[in-house]
């Protein structure tokens, strides 16, 4: 059965565009109209809503969330924060664009495992892969959730690692550390990168990113890379790319971007939930119970009892799609044979055999989420 044919969806776009009307036809026809289709006022606007969402000095857009990390990665390498050749930890059981991103640059991807209690990379981990050479972290805020902590961030000032954060999916999310701060993407990190990716729970109508950074010269490097390296018309000082987030695509994301905090808070809604719905047990692992400034990109269980296939097969015969992120630990990926090293990442590996996502965004009503948890509940006495 199709996800196309499903009653329960996981992320019908359809709709939730629609519940942006008339607004978000009015902005794209508003640069139709104005015949300013290359940066100008509209990327400006966007940008400084998400400078200001985010509470961090700099936001630059750009063409996709991977142009996102590697322009943020050689513009570091520009301006003498890192060095070619140099390693970058990232954990392994994620998107493999992150990885994509530092050997674009000329550096070294060091995989890491995740946790697999919140799925994310801990101190203690970079502790253990932070050998000679290592001189960057790009923590994932997976799921919706940020990776800081207050033990990473000590790990990481005394290494001196810099931390490039890979906030694709974690628009609109904070994170409360032990001693009270509230952080943003961006605020605790040398530079964030957003995904704007349809899928996102800010989502373009297309293909979008952008990154915050409180660097002034790394900003401007970065918006320079995305435009061919320009200086001013036609004077090239860097060797650039066209990674532009045009202005259409900006005019929609300045639309949806004031109504992120409504989207991430159906999203811990529908998160808590699920988790008060479903009969877990041994065979069937929830998440977390979702933190107060948690995006919930992704409702994700872990089926460890129960063979994975036969369960998706179960739900999908009753209706309800599901997803899942991600089926291969980026280390094991055939494009990444020559970086993986010897030290492979088990607990990455485990988990992609085990992940399941269910729908979880606001189109999913709570009714929706009642229907889909009795649904697995009958599943589990059956299977």
């Amino acid at each position: 059965m199709q996800e196309n044919a499903m009653k329960y969806e996981m992320l019908p776009l359809d709709r939730i565009n629609r519940g942006f009307e008339p607004g978000l036809s009015a902005a794209v026809n508003a640069v139709i109209r104005s015949g300013h289709f290359i940066g100008g006022p509209t990327v400006a606007r966007f940008e400084s809503q998400l400078s200001d969402l985010c509470g961090v000095d700099y936001a630059v857009g750009v063409s996709t969330g991977l142009d996102a990390l590697r322009l943020t990665l050689r513009a570091m390498v520009i301006c003498g924060m890192i060095e070619a050749g140099d390693g970058v930890i990232v954990p392994a059981n994620s998107f493999i664009a992150s990885a994509l991103a530092i050997v674009d640059a000329g550096l070294k991807p060091v995989f890491a495992d995740p946790s697999e209690t919140d799925f994310l990379l801990h101190a203690d981990e970079i502790e253990r892969r932070a050998c000679e050479g290592v001189k960057a972290v790009m923590p994932v805020d997976l799921y919706g959730r940020i990776a800081a902590t207050d033990s990473m961030l000590e790990v990481c000032r005394s290494r001196g690692l810099l931390i490039i954060e890979d906030a694709a999916q974690a628009i609109g999310a904070s994170r409360r550390l032990d001693n009270g701060t509230i952080v943003n993407p961006g605020q605790w990190s040398d530079a964030a990168a957003f995904s704007f990716y349809p899928a996102k729970n800010v989502g373009a109508l297309g293909d979008g990113g952008a990154v915050v950074t409180r660097h002034s010269e790394l900003a401007a490097t970065i918006r320079a890379l995305a435009n061919y390296g320009e200086s001013q018309r036609y004077h090239c000082t860097l060797p650039g790319f066209n990674c532009r987030l045009d202005p259409i695509q900006a005019a929609a994301l300045s639309v949806k971007l004031p109504r992120v905090g409504q989207e991430n808070s159906a999203r811990r809604r529908n998160a808590l939930l699920y988790r008060s719905m479903i009969n877990a047990d041994e065979r069937l692992i929830l998440p977390p119970e979702p933190e107060d400034g948690d995006a919930v990109h992704q409702f994700v269980v872990r089926c460890v009892g129960i063979d994975r296939d036969r369960f998706r097969s179960r739900l999908g015969d009753r209706g309800v799609a599901t997803a899942i992120h991600y089926p291969v630990a980026i280390d094991r990926q055939e494009a990444m044979r020559d970086y993986a090293g010897t030290s492979r990442c088990e607990i990455a590996a485990r988990l992609s055999h085990e992940v399941v996502s269910l729908p979880v965004s606001s189109a999913t009503s709570p009714d929706d989420i009642r229907a889909i948890s009795a649904i697995i509940n009958e599943t589990l006495e059956d299977i």
